[in-house]
């Protein structure tokens, strides 16, 4: 299991703010969760790391670190 977060240099939707917005955890088997520090403070769950970059990425303005 390896931990990480996502550190959104520009808020490209409006909606999440900067700085580090998520903390996430990528499993033995591939699959990733990220969990929201920023409201509603949901969770989602992705089957890869790559699949949980083109989602939360944009295009390379958030970090996963």
């Amino acid at each position: 299991m390896r931990q990480f977060h996502l550190l959104r240099e520009e808020d490209v939707s409006g909606v999440s703010g900067t700085g580090i917005v998520a903390e996430g955890v990528e499993f033995e088997s591939g699959k990733v969760v990220i969990s929201w520090l920023v409201p509603p403070f949901s969770m989602s769950i992705h089957n890869s790391m790559e699949a949980a970059r083109n989602v939360h990425g944009h295009e390379g303005k958030t970090k996963f670190v």
